[in-house]
Formats: structure tokens, C-alpha cells, sequence
């Protein structure tokens, strides 16, 4: 199908730009303006009020509505993706949790069935967080799966899926230094995460492991703290000082406040700044009780006040966000710009995911997957590979 979106307000690279039409044909995104020697099966008017941006991208997630990537069904992969097409996202990464190996490479299995199934949001590649992390900072992970990296295990699981693009790793455990060569050796990113490395730790970690992204910023990760009465910086420091090092945050509202969406925006470099829902398989399905993980191996969890709470309220248990709620969040409550907000969780996330060159760009000849939507950021459209996926 043919598309031209004309008169719209599009974003691209943090601003709004000159140009008002984009024009898509064959599925691929063709000029911004109207070509004259093409037949448009649509032709749609932004009135001069609607945006048009590239299509959102989540780089963590581990599902919605009512379904978690865990579950390892294929076709549930495929309901996960639809339901968050209805926000604007057009490609996400589905995510693990700390599990067994067993559960770990039927979710591996069930992402390979899955990523050729369309009518949804792209599955672009797996991103393991943990089981290789620290207890003390196991946030909602079960305690019983989380372990040392195993040279063995993570070989043989890299084995059974090329699609392994990322792991979020604590980088202070015994064996994380391997492993980080090891991802690099397979064009894996290395995230630092759930951890109770400190700056030092952290920078090192950087320097010579490759770790140059942050999993959740300040969830599950300590900040200056005493050791034998000296105040040692702690990871979140090293998250700011670090200018190259890109650091995901949880903008639902709930998880950070305001004044901490409002530090990110005016300390980090803007290009830095990646936003993600964690999203567990309750995004979109309102409150009640729902499972964290698998629904053999997890347990349950309430969905109130807009986020996931373990059973006894102690703590968050991921998110029912959604990557239009991440940008208005920014816009709304840390006076984000639009454009900026939107950069976020589009060129920003493809960048530190080194898929640039096919995600989260407006670039002629690319794949058109396109996220139009309005100034409360409520999605009216959602395109991927020029096909209209949601339609409010």
C-alpha cells in the first residue's frame, strides 16, 4: 500500500523539521514530499497538528497485554508485539528474566518461531537480563536462579539462538570480564545491571569490558554509600559522569520522580538518554493480579497506582508502561520538548543497539515504520514496513 501522510508536524533528530509530506510506497519510506508519479491507495492529513516521527522502539520489555515472553509461546511473542503496536512502538527486544537454563533456551526456541509472524511490532533481538546478577540487587528476580556466569551455559545458549543481542550483567561478579569479551565477540551489547558495583567498578567495567549501557538507572543499583565510614561513589555516579555511557529510564511516572527525569534530561548528553518500559506482561491490561515471569515458574503480583508492586508492596515489580506513556511522562513532567522526548525512544534506543542504519530514523529508502500521534502523545497511527499495524 501506498501512503501519503501530508501536512504533519515531523520529527526527526530531536527537532521538528521543514518538510510536511512523507511519502511511502512499496513499504519503504520514499521523500518527504508528494511524488507525482505515484498512485496513493491513502492519503492522510495531519491537519498541521498531527506528529509524525519513526516508529518507536523499546529496547526492554518482557510483554503485555496479559501475555510474558517467559511463557515461551510463539504466538503469544506475536500478541505481546500488536499490543504494543497500539502505543507507537514498531520494533522491541524481547526480554528475560533470571530463570532456569531449561526455561532460558524455551524462550530462545519460542523467539525464533516467532520473529517471522507480522501484524505487530518488529521482534529485532533477545535481550537477556540476568540470570548473572546480584542477589542484593535482585529487584523482582527469584533469588533461586540467579548465579556466576557459566562460561558453558551462556556458549551453549548463544549456540541455540544468533538472535542474543544484548545482556544486562552485574559487572563486579566473578566471570563478568570474560563474558564481556565473549559479547563483544558476538556483536552482543553488554549492559551493566542489577549490581552493586561502584564507580570505580562500573568505569572499569566501561574502559575494558564494553559495557557502555546502563539497564533501568537507579532501580536496582546503589549510589554513594559508606564503606568502613569513607563515602564510596557509587553506580548511578558513574552513570552521569560518563558521557558515553547511555543509561535506560523507566519513565512511567512511578519509578523515578520528576526532579530525577528532570537531573537525566540536564546532565546526560541528550543522545544518551534511552527510554524503556520494562513492561511486564499487565501493560495494558489496567489493575488486578497478575504473574511476574512464567506462568509455571513466576508469581503473582499486583498492578495499582499505575505500576507493578510485589504482593506485600515492598518494591516494584517492572512496569505496565508503555512507550507512549515514556514520552509523555518526559514532556510532562520533566518539560521534555516533544522532539527530544521522541529522540529518546527512537534514534537514541537504535543507536546504543547498533541497529541505526534500519531503526529509529527517518531516512529515505529505509523500512517505513512510522509512529504518528498528537500533542497529549495519544497514537493515532502505527506503521511498519509501510503496512498499518493500529489505527485509533
Amino acid at each position: 500500500m501506498n501512503t501519503l501522510f501530508r501536512n504533519f508536524k515531523i520529527i526527526s533528530e530531536g527537532k521538528v523539521i521543514d518538510a510536511k509530506d512523507l511519502s511511502v510506497v512499496d513499504g519503504r519510506i520514499d521523500g518527504f514530499e508528494e511524488n507525482r508519479t505515484v498512485t496513493y491507495d491513502r492519503i492522510i492529513d495531519g491537519r498541521n497538528e498531527l506528529y509524525l516521527s519513526a516508529g518507536f522502539v523499546d529496547i526492554h520489555t518482557h510483554g503485555g497485554g496479559g501475555y510474558d515472553f517467559m511463557d515461551s509461546v510463539a504466538e503469544e511473542y506475536n500478541l505481546v508485539a500488536r499490543n504494543h503496536a497500539k502505543y507507537g512502538c514498531t520494533a522491541l527486544y524481547p526480554t528475560t528474566v533470571s530463570a532456569s537454563e531449561e526455561e532460558l533456551r524455551a524462550s530462545l526456541t519460542a523467539f525464533d518461531a516467532a520473529k517471522c509472524m507480522k501484524g505487530g511490532a518488529k521482534l529485532v533481538g533477545i535481550h537477556l537480563e540476568g540470570p548473572y546478577i546480584s542477589k542484593n540487587q535482585k529487584g523482582a528476580m527469584d533469588e533461586k536462579y540467579i548465579r556466576l556466569p557459566d562460561k558453558n551455559e551462556y556458549s551453549e545458549l548463544f549456540k541455540l539462538s544468533r538472535h542474543i543481542k544484548r545482556m544486562t550483567v552485574a559487572p563486579e561478579l566473578e566471570g563478568s570480564a570474560e563474558l564481556g569479551v565473549f559479547m563483544r565477540e558476538h556483536n552482543v551489547v553488554p549492559s551493566i545491571g542489577h549490581t552493586d558495583a561502584d564507580f570505580k567498578a562500573v568505569s572499569e567495567a566501561h574502559e575494558k569490558g564494553g559495557y557502555a549501557l546502563m539497564t533501568h538507572l537507579y532501580s536496582c543499583m546503589p549510589l554513594t554509600h559508606r564503606v568502613n565510614a569513607w563515602r564510596v561513589a557509587g553506580a548511578v555516579e558513574a552513570g552521569y559522569y560518563i558521557d558515553t555511557m547511555a543509561v535506560e529510564l523507566i519513565a512511567d511516572g512511578c519509578h523515578l520522580p520528576p526532579e530525577i527525569l528532570k537531573m537525566v534530561y540536564k546532565f546526560k548528553p541528550l543522545d544518551k538518554i534511552i527510554l524503556v518500559t520494562d513492561s511486564m506482561r499487565a501493560a495494558g491490561m489496567g489493575e488486578g493480579v497478575f504473574r511476574f515471569g512464567s506462568r509455571a515458574n513466576g508469581y503473582d503480583i499486583v498492578v495499582e497506582d499505575g505500576v507493578a508492586k510485589l504482593m506485600d508492596r515492598s518494591a516494584f515489580a517492572g512496569s505496565v508502561a508503555t512507550t507512549d506513556r515514556l514520552v509523555r511522562t518526559m514532556v510532562k513532567m520533566a518539560d521534555v520538548p516533544i522532539p527530544k522526548a521522541v529522540k529518546m525512544i527512537t534514534e537514541n534506543p537504535a543507536d546504543a543497539m547498533k541497529i541505526g542504519d534500519e531503526y529509529g530514523y527517518l531516512k529515505i529508502g529505509r523500512a517505513a515504520d512510522i509512529t504518528v500521534f498528537n500533542e497529549d502523545i495519544d497514537v493515532k497511527y502505527t506503521m511498519v514496513d509501510g503496512e498499518m499495524v493500529f489505527e485509533a
